[in-house]
């Protein structure tokens, strides 16, 4: 395989390495002769190696223990490349979503994230040099109808690379957050879905057909090494953009969004996820 020019460091620091688009991401910077680690709360410790000098790392790490991320972080050799890939999703109306099932969607998708950015970019910092790329979702800038908090968390997570963005310039390090749409990963058979009875039957059975539509469109959508390959760009690039959606349809979709008015967007998402 050519080699990817990479302008950061051969340290890559990798979270939701096990599988889907974390493993896809911590496989491709190990083939292009990064020395990678990867973590995930269930997965196999292991060391692989590749042609060209490349290997990866596994441990294990749950990224919602903020103290065990910090001091596994403090003590890897390096940190140049950090890749932001855990995350789970939820499913269910605005409504009827309770705290304790949003509040793990939150401790998972935003504070995990937190939790593992942080000593990343405190010891970029240091080194003056560093990128930052964080996994979001065209669902964090298209609401979608029955993940509203799952939506939310991946808004969090655009906001949260853009202040990085402003705030880390000045040391050499940059950010970008990726925008992937729908992929075919592990995640759709993860997804959680809110089942308690708190007027959740009113919305007769919208929740599941809204599901099952979700799971056909991320089913049959781009392969996760699509996001791998965005990511190895991206590290070739000085000056990298704010935000990267993945696959030309995405692409089109954000600028079409720009300047559609948002009563349109509505019926468009309507459509697409609240079937009858």
């Amino acid at each position: 395989m050519k080699r990817r020019k990479n302008l950061y460091g051969k340290n890559v620091f990798v979270t939701g390495a096990s599988s889907g688009i974390g493993r896809a991401c911590a496989l491709a910077f190990a083939k292009n002769g990064c020395s990678v680690t990867g973590v995930s709360r269930n997965t196999e410790e292991k060391t692989e190696t590749f042609p060209g000098g490349g290997s990866l790392t596994l441990r294990r790490l749950d990224v919602t223990d903020e103290a065990a991320v910090r001091a596994f972080v403090e003590k890897l050799s390096g940190v140049d490349i950090a890749i932001m890939c855990a995350g789970m999703g939820i499913a269910g109306p605005a409504e009827t979503t309770g705290s304790e099932l949003t509040r793990k969607q939150m401790e998972v998708n935003y504070f995990g994230t937190l939790n593992a950015a942080q000593p990343c970019l405190s010891r970029m910092r240091g080194q003056g040099r560093g990128l930052l790329l964080v996994i979001g979702s065209i669902a964090g800038r298209v609401p979608i109808p029955m993940q509203s908090q799952y939506s939310a968390s991946k808004y969090a997570l655009e906001a949260f690379t853009d202040a990085v963005r402003m705030e880390m310039k000045r040391y050499g390090v940059r950010a970008c957050i990726i925008e992937p749409g729908d992929t075919r990963t592990g995640f759709t058979a993860a997804r959680e879905m809110q089942r308690e009875d708190r007027g959740a039957d009113a919305y007769g059975g919208t929740l599941e057909k809204s599901v099952a539509k979700m799971a056909a469109d991320e089913q049959g959508g781009r392969s996760p090494d699509s996001v791998a390959r965005v990511a190895l760009a991206l590290a070739g690039r000085k000056d990298p953009p704010a935000r990267v959606p993945v696959g030309i349809e995405y692409k089109a979709l954000m600028q079409l969004l720009r300047i559609m008015p948002d009563r349109g967007k509505e019926a468009i998402l309507s459509r697409m996820y609240l079937p009858r």
